[in-house]
């Protein structure tokens, strides 16, 4: 399971791959304008992440981390994000890479995965059926697989993120509101802050991986569906995240579809923030009140990516 050393150590290697990943600011807020008074609100604008995705960090430490690389290249199922980061680091290694995308995948993201020189096929109806024939054809090529968010290399990566943050800030915030899909943001980010802080699980109501596991007490399949099923689209929480919410995960939360898209249009009018609907939760959370913070606490919303289609902002 990842922790704060391996954290670490992904961070150094990742740091001397000059030139691919990007250092992305933290935005202030007076917690007022969000419905925090008495709060200061930090945006982590990972949306603008290579690739447009917190993503890219993971994936380029998978791939670094596995040196040699094969010569049938690299292979990922992906709703879009995992794919394109995939692609983007291949690309800068320079080997082959096919991303497999279920049919909810949006053609933004397809067009990107095709710039990016990715092979894409398209098959089935959400990510669980793009990853079964994705695993299918690992086995018969013997590419290296990138798993979307079930890696500890994954993992570790993406908690490089909350590690840059703290060091940005120059604290540790009292609080990280987290959009959780398959689980290797929230699994970074809470392997890194390990219990110092509160780490809040945000997710859709139609997309409720670690709520619907917490509640059974393990991992289970549930449907997938609403406005951010092509990027928080898992059907379950990944091993690894599991693993590591039930050490250091505070509260997991839903919110609805009309809850997330007004806070993703509330990005774009009020600070010009282009983001998809899994990095409007944090917003949402806040402006419909089911997460409240304490007063003077000092609050982390990650904005994990930015690829959408710009008509759905208008």
């Amino acid at each position: 399971m990842p922790d704060r050393t391996l954290i670490a150590q992904a961070h150094q290697r990742l740091q001397a791959q000059p030139g691919f990943l990007r250092t992305t600011p933290l935005m202030a807020l007076p917690g007022a304008l969000l419905g925090a008074p008495g709060c200061e609100v930090w945006l982590k604008l990972e949306h603008t992440q290579v690739g447009g995705s917190f993503k890219a960090r993971g994936m380029l430490y998978r791939l670094l981390a596995q040196q040699p690389l094969p010569a049938s290249g690299v292979i990922v199922a992906s709703g879009g994000n995992a794919g394109i980061a995939t692609a983007a680091a291949a690309r800068a290694l320079g080997v082959r890479c096919e991303v497999f995308v279920p049919e909810v995948s949006p053609e933004a993201k397809r067009a990107r995965l095709r710039a990016l020189g990715a092979e894409v096929v398209v098959t089935g109806a959400v990510y669980a059926d793009a990853l079964a024939a994705c695993l299918e054809r690992q086995r018969a090529t013997g590419a290296l697989l990138t798993h979307a968010y079930d890696q500890t290399e994954v993992v570790a990566g993406a908690g490089t993120l909350a590690l840059e943050c703290e060091a940005q800030a120059g604290f540790l915030p009292d609080q990280w509101l987290v959009s959780v899909g398959g689980g290797g943001l929230i699994g970074g980010v809470a392997a890194w802050v390990d219990s110092r802080a509160q780490v809040v699980a945000l997710e859709p109501e139609g997309a409720p991986t670690l709520h619907a596991a917490r509640a059974a007490g393990a991992p289970v399949d549930v449907a997938v569906g609403g406005i951010a099923a092509d990027s928080l689209g898992a059907r379950r929480i990944g091993d690894i995240a599991w693993a590591v919410a039930q050490q250091h995960v505070h509260a997991s939360v839903l919110l609805s579809d009309a809850a997330i898209r007004h806070a993703q249009r509330w990005l774009w009018s009020e600070l010009h923030l282009a983001v998809e609907p899994a990095a409007a939760l944090g917003v949402a959370a806040l402006q419909t009140g089911a997460v409240r913070p304490a007063q003077g606490q000092r609050v982390l919303l990650v904005l994990c990516g930015a690829n959408c289609d710009p008509a759905s902002l208008a």
